[in-house]
């Protein structure tokens, strides 16, 4: 091995990795800053245009696209004719190369970024020769990670060179790097000219950790975060205190976080294997999770809380009294976080609760491919007008408690029924085969819970496809439903209110969730 090229932004390491490259008498052929940086580290270099006998032009556009460059890099050691080739041009054949790119998400990431900076900020040369090398893997070791270094100078002090599972390795390790650069790139320029429907769906996500195992203990799992993940997401969590997330941990904390967005006034949610076990609001954030916790004192244990203000001393306390998972908050005052502390397993996490995401694409793998759709509609920004269906009209409680039923529904997986009044869940039936069983199984939580059915509100997140679930609010007593309507047997569902004197209303919205 006799020489090196080295172009890279980011600049860890690379000054101990150049030197012990010169100490195995390899020659370093460098561009532009990464030359100048090496130089004054009193590193010697080769300047490109050197190699190439052309100078650097249109800006720094064109600068290692050359013959010179990639035959260097891409000629075949075992190939007499390559080998002839290259040196019938005066090429040197080129045996390593250190390449990081120019920094495009860094640069499409801040805010007051104009699309000129973010389109010169889309790296030519470095993903072409990284791809050279790459694809010369069998004579050229190519790294694009700083992590990779010290490996790869090991290998070199002991043998002179690296083997070839090594270059193996790094290989597929660029093509994976140029992949996901290209596939940012793609995302940015997409998103531009309001692509809806690419034919071809690019997506990068980077490895964020390797989790214990997976929904069960017998299935691997990863989590994987994309590249510029918003501000209100699990990716963007900070934790504070606890073991690792579990993959069951995270897929239940997201659905608490899009849940809980749908409230602005001081909210409290608990949730359980991908549910909402109890949601309370109130003026305070302390009495909003205690209704949260009386909505159902069972389930809650194990569970997953979100609450979307700070965690104050008073409310640590009455969370630390309870078996608890997760607890996400926009933040903790200092005595609440002593107080949680002592609990050696409960996870603590804060993230931004002050920005909405909901225009991020949703993305659910099944064999062989992706569904790819919008968020449901985020309730507090979307308002569908109503319509009364029955005789009987909304008290000014029951509009409220309306509102406050729906938004919880839409997080209830379907089949979902939700009881409650304008504070507080007072029973919830989820993910049932039919309509009239989620109903039975909240209408019979609520009346457990020695509330007040007739004050009360029955949420569905679908039509009623016969008048069934209507007669069975009905014999608990319930005066008021909110449903999307649209059955073909509405009118049937309409005559069963009108006969117990009860209200009706229709939302012209459905909110499945699977």
């Amino acid at each position: 091995m006799t020489r090196a090229l080295i172009s890279v932004s980011d600049k860890k390491g690379i000054v101990d990795f150049a030197k012990a490259l010169r100490a195995l008498n390899i020659d370093i052929i460098s561009t532009g800053g990464t030359k100048k940086y090496l130089e004054e580290n009193d590193i010697p270099c080769i300047a490109i245009d050197q190699v190439t006998n052309f100078p650097e032009m249109l800006d720094g556009r064109v600068k290692t696209l050359h013959p010179a460059i990639h035959g260097g890099l891409l000629a075949r050691r075992d190939l007499d004719s390559h080998m002839s080739a290259i040196m019938e041009h005066q090429i040197e054949p080129i045996d390593v190369v250190i390449v990081n790119l120019y920094p495009f998400k860094e640069t499409i990431s801040k805010e007051s970024v104009t699309y000129e900076e973010a389109i010169e900020n889309i790296d030519i040369g470095g993903p072409s020769m990284l791809r050279s090398a790459a694809k010369n893997h069998a004579s050229v070791t190519v790294l694009v990670d700083p992590k990779d270094y010290s490996a790869v100078l090991e290998e070199l002090k002991v043998s002179g060179t690296t083997g070839i599972e090594t270059r193996k390795k790094l290989a597929a390790k660029v093509f994976r790097h140029t992949a996901a650069y290209d596939a940012l790139i793609a995302e940015y320029l997409t998103k531009e000219v309001h692509e809806e429907n690419p034919e071809t769906l690019t997506l990068s996500f980077g490895l964020k950790e390797v989790l214990r195992y997976g929904e069960n203990s017998q299935q691997k799992a990863a989590f994987y975060t994309s590249p510029i993940p918003p501000a209100y997401s699990l990716a963007n969590a900070q934790q504070l205190h606890g073991k690792e997330l579990s993959y069951n941990n995270i897929k239940d904390a997201d659905a608490a976080l899009r849940l809980i967005r749908e409230f602005t006034g001081p909210t409290a949610v608990a949730l359980k294997h991908m549910n909402p076990c109890g949601v309370g609001q109130a003026e305070t954030i302390e009495e909003a999770f205690d209704r949260c916790y009386q909505a159902d004192p069972v389930s809650i244990f194990g569970g997953i809380v979100a609450i979307n203000r700070p965690v104050t001393k008073d409310l640590a306390q009455a969370l630390s009294d309870i078996f608890l998972e997760i607890v996400l908050a926009p933040s903790f005052e200092d005595q609440a976080l002593n107080i949680l502390k002592k609990k050696k397993n409960i996870r603590l996490l804060t993230l931004d609760f002050s920005i909405d995401n909901s225009k991020e694409p949703e993305f659910v793998s099944v064999l062989g491919g992706v569904l790819v759709q919008d968020q449901d509609w985020n309730l507090t920004e979307h308002k569908v007008e109503w319509q009364l269906m029955t005789d009987r009209a909304s008290t000014k409680d029951e509009l409220d408690a309306f509102d406050f039923a729906w938004k919880v529904v839409k997080h209830v997986k379907s089949n979902a029924i939700v009881i409650s009044n304008e504070k507080q869940t007072l029973g919830i039936g989820a993910g049932q085969m039919n309509r009239v069983g989620a109903a039975k199984i909240a209408l019979e939580q609520a009346k457990a819970s020695g509330a007040d059915l007739s004050k009360a509100v029955l949420a569905s997140d679908a039509f009623f496809p016969m008048n069934d679930t209507v007669a069975l609010a009905a014999e608990y007593g319930i005066k008021a439903i909110i449903q999307p309507g649209g059955s073909i047997r509405d009118q049937e569902s309409i005559d069963m209110a009108n006969k117990h004197n009860m209200t009706m209303i229709k939302t012209s919205v459905r909110h499945f969730r699977h």
